[in-house]
């Protein structure tokens, strides 16, 4: 039974670090600081997530511990990166050319 968890585990931890990777590059390819912020969230926080379910199945005593660290990611991180991406949006930081709807300034010249 403990073999199983293990390479369990290890696949876990295997997908989550290779998420961590597909981020990092993420950041690097991606044109602009709003597609690199959402790079950037969705692959560390899915990758952390995966991550830390990796651990828990290889440390089942850690289990409460990881679960309580990963809710506090869900909660924490997207909302983070929306802060960052709504303030980056407001000091005017530049956008891609690329970039062809932008809802937040469509929604501000409606509620003025």
């Amino acid at each position: 039974m403990g073999s199983i968890l293990d390479i369990i585990g290890g696949l876990l931890l295997i997908a989550g670090t290779s998420f961590l990777l597909f981020g990092g590059i993420g950041l690097v390819r991606m044109p602009d600081l709003f597609n690199r912020i959402q790079a950037g969230t969705k692959t560390t926080t899915l990758g952390t997530l995966l991550t830390l379910c990796g651990a828990g199945f290889l440390y089942p005593e850690w289990s409460l511990k990881l679960l309580l660290i990963g809710v506090f990611m869900l909660f924490t991180n997207p909302l983070s990166s929306q802060v960052l991406a709504r303030t980056a949006h407001h000091i005017g930081v530049k956008k891609s050319e690329k970039m062809i709807v932008d809802h937040l300034t469509d929604d501000l010249r409606e509620k003025s």
